[in-house]
């Protein structure tokens, strides 16, 4: 089992920045891809951002040149750094780790 713990969420205005932080632990073998996911009021969760094994990112179009995925195996922590931020990007994000384990979610709030 994979534990994943969230932090990092709040409340912003528009155009500020908020850092994601998820910690992976338990029974973890190796390098293991990472991402996150949002899940917005009414909508379905969706991916926001991706980190593999070897280190590459994908990122969803809506977030391209704002948001910073990055990695530390080390400490099988993944991080997502947010950037002009917009009232779009309001929701709960989501720590995923190897396709398979979530994490409890943390809200996010961009205000106008």
């Amino acid at each position: 089992q994979v534990q994943l713990v969230e932090s990092g969420g709040g409340l912003v205005q528009a155009g500020g920045s908020l850092r994601l932080s998820c910690a992976a632990s338990g029974t973890i073998f190796g390098i293991n891809a990472m991402g996150w996911y949002r899940q917005a009021p009414g909508k379905q969760r969706e991916l926001v951002a991706h980190i593999s094994s070897v280190g590459s990112t994908n990122y969803a179009d809506s977030v391209k040149g704002r948001f910073t995925i990055s990695t530390d195996y080390a400490k099988n922590t993944v991080y997502l750094q947010m950037n002009s931020l917009k009232p779009e990007d309001t929701a709960v994000y989501y720590c995923n780790f190897n396709g398979k384990y979530w994490g409890q979610g943390t809200q996010v709030t961009v205000s106008s």
